[in-house]
Order: C-alpha cells, then structure tokens, then sequence
C-alpha cells in the first residue's frame, strides 16, 4: 500500500508480493510473507478511515497483451491492469478525453477500459475523442473505451502510455488466481498527514492480516518522500558541483579584470599625475578605480542574466513548463558582482592611488 503527499502514491506491498516459504539463505531459513490478495485488500479500503485520504487498489493483469480496433493493431507488449476508481487519482494520472470508471463498474464484470496514449495514436490516429464510445479487443476480449490518458512517460516499470486499465473485479475474473497479489495506494492531501496516515495504516492492516501482538509486520511501507529523498541528494550534488564550478570561474574571472584594471593604471599614468596636481587626494583615485572596476562586473553581470533569463524561458517552452524570474538569485548575482568588482580591482586602485604626481606627469 502507498501512502503519500499530495495525492502522490507510495506502497505499503506485502513483501516482494511472494507467497509465503521457506527459503535457506546462508543456513538459515527465511519466511517470506503472503500476498495481500482481494479480499485483504477490500477489507483494508472499508476499513481505513483517516481524514481526507484516498484508498486504490490495483492489480497486474499481463505484460504482453495485444490490442485491435478495426483493422489495425498493436505488438504484444501492451501492459493491462485493474484498478478501482481511485487509481487515477493517487497515480496523479488525467484524462485528456472521456471518464473514469464509476464504483458500480468497478464492482461488475463490466468490459470497459481507459487507454494510454501509445495505444491512441496507433488504433485511432492520435484522435482521443475519437477513441471514445469504440469497441477494441484486448487479446479476445471485448471492451469499451470510458477515458483516454494524457501522456506521462517512462518509469522504472516501462511506458506509461502503452497501458490499459480495466474494472479491478474484471481483472480479478480474467487473470485472477487464489494468491494473487494487489497493490494498495493510500495518498494523502496534506503532508503534516504522512506519519499519522502511516501509523493508522499499519494498524489496519494488521488487523486484516490477523497479526497477533506479539508478531512482525508481514508487509512493508514504502512512502513515495523516498524518491523525493534521493531527487534532493542528487540535486544537492549537482548544486555544489555549480558552486564549485562558479567559483572557479569567478576567480579567473576576477584575475583577468585585475589584469585589465592593471593595464589601465599604467597607460592612464599621466592622467592620474595631472589629477593629483589639480587636487585630487589618494581617496579620489582610490574611489575612481573600484568604481571602475565594479562597473566592469556589473555590466558582465547584466549580460549574464540576461542570457540566464532567455534560456530559461527557452527551455520552460520546450518542456511545456512553468517559468518565472527568480528576483532573489538576481539580487544575489548583482551583489557578487559588486564583491568580485571591489576584491579585483582593490590592488590596481591602491596602486594608482600611490602614485607620486611629479613622477606620473613625467611618464610618457
């Protein structure tokens, strides 16, 4: 079974779905749990009962089935499950035409079905109001299409969009047996919910397995904040593998403006000379360079965030997502502009500032 944030499913499963054996690991002899099968799995959905939370249960039907409408067809690869009418919500799936199942079709024999994508634009030619109302053949079985998926990619268990869904107790008749295994989904719609959703659910669900006081849980949770765990660790690394990099980058940066300010401290020697006797002070010259300096950087800085800006709406209209400007990070790259402009150009401006005047109007 899955408990999760957001109506984002994770599993609470029995273990590995195995029937319960006997196998000798190292000498030692390992109990591996029952499946949660159909009537477990109904029980758990009457029973649990906490807050705001959705109960789905779905199950495998076969990985290899064939779908046909009219004269056209698809390979043998077409995944087919069962599921209640709490799937699509927990699995955070849409519809881009068409229904869900209703509770009386879940519970009947009722030949209805909700399609993928894939098998969309291979039998109806990528038109999904068209798929609507149509009879296809799942391998010899006869169904009606209720609802079309939007498209949602790949996973760790194939395409997502090469998928049919049929009523659970339909499923249960086709494909069922005496220890077949279901899947329970419970998502939650508020993340403060999680460790309280979580505690109920093991509560119930030993009390539906029938497990005494004293015994383990034969089932395991799994919360789908794991796969958000381990998105923020690599997110983590990437970010201070950009840190590094941008430091890096920074300190050459700030060695060839010092290089520049340099430069220009030796050729504008003169003019600094006829400053000086006209009455401009070391502090005069001093402010004159940083300011030079951080202007140099500031400009760069522009420029680089305006080219973030346009690439990043560049890729937020490839992907089909959300963009906007990110006011902090901007104010952060002006005020290392400015720190960068300041640390480069403090040695050019010191020196320019010391600079003797009789000596500086004598240099050519």
């Amino acid at each position: 079974m899955t408990i999760s944030t957001d109506w984002v499913p994770t599993h609470l499963i029995s273990d590995h779905f195995l029937k319960r054996s006997e196998a000798t690991i190292e000498g030692e002899a390992k109990k591996i749990s029952d499946p949660i099968v159909f009537d477990e799995a109904m029980d758990f959905k009457k029973r649990y009962q906490y807050g705001s939370t959705r109960v789905a249960i779905e199950t495998s039907g076969v990985s290899d089935a064939t779908v046909k409408a009219g004269n056209k067809k698809t390979n043998p690869n077409v995944r087919v499950y069962g599921i209640d009418e709490n799937y699509l919500i927990t699995s955070a799936f849409e519809l881009e035409a068409g229904r869900n199942f209703t509770a009386s079709e879940i519970f009947s024999t009722s030949n209805r079905v909700i399609i993928g994508s894939d098998i969309v634009k291979t039998l109806f030619n990528e038109n999904a109001d068209k798929a609507i109302g149509k009879d296809l053949y799942i391998n010899s079985n006869r169904y009606l299409v209720t609802g079309v998926l939007k498209s949602k990619g790949s996973s760790s268990g194939g395409s997502n969009d090469r998928r049919v869904y049929i009523p659970l107790y339909n499923a249960k008749t086709l494909y069922g047996y005496s220890d077949k295994p279901y899947n329970i989904t419970v998502a939650v719609s508020q993340p403060q919910d999680m460790d309280n959703a979580i505690n109920h659910a093991i509560g119930v669900m030993r009390n539906v397995r029938k497990l005494k006081v004293a015994d383990e849980n034969d089932f395991e949770i799994r919360k789908s904040d794991g796969i958000l765990n381990q998105l923020k660790e690599m997110t983590s690394t990437l970010r201070w593998s950009t840190v590094i990099i941008a430091m890096l980058t920074l300190l050459g940066a700030s060695i060839g403006l010092m290089n520049i300010m340099l430069v220009s401290v030796t050729e504008r020697t003169k003019e600094i000379g006829i400053r000086k006797a006209l009455g401009a002070t070391r502090k005069n010259v001093l402010t004159q360079f940083l300011i030079e300096a951080v202007v140099i950087c500031l400009l760069g800085g522009i420029v680089g965030i305006i080219l973030g800006i346009l690439m990043g709406f560049a890729v937020s209209v490839m992907v089909d997502g959300r963009f906007f400007i990110p006011w902090n990070w901007i104010l952060l790259g002006f005020t290392v502009c400015i720190v960068v402009g300041l640390i480069s150009g403090l040695y050019p401006a010191l020196k320019a500032s010391k600079l003797d005047p009789i000596d500086a109007l004598r240099y050519e």
